[in-house]
Formats: structure tokens, C-alpha cells, sequence
């Protein structure tokens, strides 16, 4: 691995910086910091492409997505919305919903680093996000009700599983924001880092300890995460993940090169994967 930039990486990014902090972490700031980090459509659409290479990077293990300025991201850009709205122009979004997320199954796993306001859009980014880490002035917000629309990224069915209906309903029909550490306690938040440190770097550190595992076992044990957490059962999601993914972690090289690093007492050398 190498943290390098890869030679294929994106290029003109208007929307968004990228960087790559460690070997196998790609790190994504949404650069819109006067707009509160609101996204257009065209700014989904650049997200949605550079997290799309991003699975299909070899060497590219765990990304992190973050905003620059006081918000990780407010929603859509309102200005747009409501000039298309009144157009009659729908919000064309990318499959992989808002930001390329909020719809996102993905191949690789990506940490949202909460750096202020997640509200609406943003919000539906981060719930769906494997992991978050947020600063402990970090909110969560989604505002839907008191504009008369209401969240459609995902973010309900989520919350519910994640948070329990109390809660994600207090959530989804007050409007309120909630704060980093009530967020945390509900369980969907694993880190707070507290003022004075940097939310990125302590997402960084996170990265670190994902990259350093199997890349074939990371998208694979991820893939058995997510039947679980979309709707199957236990016996069904350990059945087809058991029938559908076993066979390939046992064909790739990178199980056999954790089992001899084992033996041989020393750290593994990872081969990018080729799932």
C-alpha cells in the first residue's frame, strides 16, 4: 500500500478535496464551507463518482467523509431546490442517493467525521455512513417537518433500527437537533472527540485499524453487517452470506497470508483485494 495519491484519482473536483492521510484511506472533504457544505445536485453527482472509484480502487481500503468549515453538511442547496421547485424540475439525485450515500450499498465501508451541523440531507449521509465520529459540537438534525417535506433519503427506516422508534420518532417529528453525545447514547454515534482535538484525525485513527486488516475480509464481513441490518434474519442473513461470500474469502490469497503471518509470528502483508 501506499499513501501516495493514486494515479487514477479524480480530477477537478468543484465540489469536494481530496486527500489520502494514510496508505488505504481516501479522505473526502465537502468543500462548499459558505454554502454550510449544502450540496446541489451537481455536487451529489461529484461525491457519487469519487466514492464509486473509490470501490472500484484496489488500493483503497476505508474512506472518510467530512466537511470543511463549522457544518459536515445542512442538506440540499435551498437556493437550487427551490428554483428547480418552482420550475417543476424534480431532483434528479444519483442511485446512490444524496451526497452518493444515503442510497449507498457500496463495496468498502466509509466513516462520516461529524464535524458540526448534519442536518437533513446531511444527516441521511452520516446515518448511513458504517461508522461516525463526531465532535462533541456536532449536531444531528432532521428538519423536514418544519418545511413541510419530509426526509426521503433513507434516514427513517435507519434511524428506527439503529435508535428505536422513541426515539427516531421524537427525532423525525419534532425537528430538533441532537446533540453529538445524545447521539452516542442512542447508539448511533461510536465516537465523540471532545473540543480541542481534531474530529478527522481521531476518524483517521479509526481508518488506520480498519486498513490494517484483510481488504478481502473487510468487504466481505461488511457484506454480512449489512444483510443483517437490511431486513433479514439471522438464520437467512447467515445463510445466503455463508452460500454467497464463504467460498471467495477461502479462494483469496489474503486468507492464507493472515494464517501464515499468524504462525510465523509476524504482521500480514495484505494483497489489494480483487472482489
Amino acid at each position: 500500500m501506499s499513501a501516495t495519491t493514486p494515479p487514477n484519482a479524480p480530477q477537478g473536483l468543484q465540489n469536494s478535496i481530496i486527500s489520502f492521510p494514510d496508505p488505504g484511506i481516501l479522505l473526502v472533504l465537502i468543500n462548499r464551507p459558505k454554502q454550510l457544505n449544502s450540496l446541489t445536485v451537481e455536487a451529489s453527482y461529484e461525491l457519487d463518482s469519487v466514492f464509486q472509484w473509490f470501490d472500484n480502487e484496489p488500493s483503497l481500503r476505508v474512506a472518510i467523509v467530512g466537511g470543511v468549515g463549522k457544518a459536515f453538511c445542512v442538506g440540499a442547496d435551498l437556493k437550487q431546490w427551490m428554483s428547480n421547485n418552482k420550475k417543476g424540475i424534480p431532483m434528479d439525485l444519483p442511485t446512490n442517493g444524496f451526497g452518493g450515500i444515503s442510497f449507498r450499498h457500496g463495496k468498502k465501508p466509509i466513516i462520516a467525521a461529524v464535524n458540526g451541523a448534519a442536518y437533513g440531507g446531511g444527516c441521511e449521509m452520516a446515518i448511513n455512513c458504517d461508522m461516525i465520529v463526531a465532535s462533541a459540537s456536532a449536531s444531528f438534525c432532521l428538519p423536514e417537518v418544519k418545511r413541510g417535506v419530509t426526509p426521503f433519503g433513507g434516514a427513517l427506516p435507519r434511524l428506527m433500527r439503529i435508535a428505536g422508534r422513541q426515539r427516531a420518532t421524537e427525532m423525525a417529528l419534532t425537528g430538533r437537533p441532537v446533540t453529538a453525545h445524545e447521539f452516542k447514547e442512542w447508539g448511533a454515534c461510536n465516537v465523540v472527540v471532545e473540543r480541542g482535538q481534531d474530529v478527522v484525525d481521531r476518524a483517521v485513527e479509526l481508518a488506520k485499524l480498519v486498513a490494517a486488516n484483510s481488504p478481502d475480509a473487510v468487504i466481505i464481513t461488511r457484506e454480512g453487517l449489512k444483510m443483517g441490518y437490511e431486513s433479514l434474519g439471522v438464520g437467512d442473513s447467515s445463510r445466503l452470506f455463508l452460500e454467497g461470500w464463504s467460498k471467495r474469502i477461502y479462494e483469496g490469497r489474503n486468507m492464507q497470508e493472515g494464517l501464515d503471518a499468524f504462525t510465523e509470528k509476524r504482521a500480514p502483508l495484505w494483497m489489494d483485494s480483487k472482489l
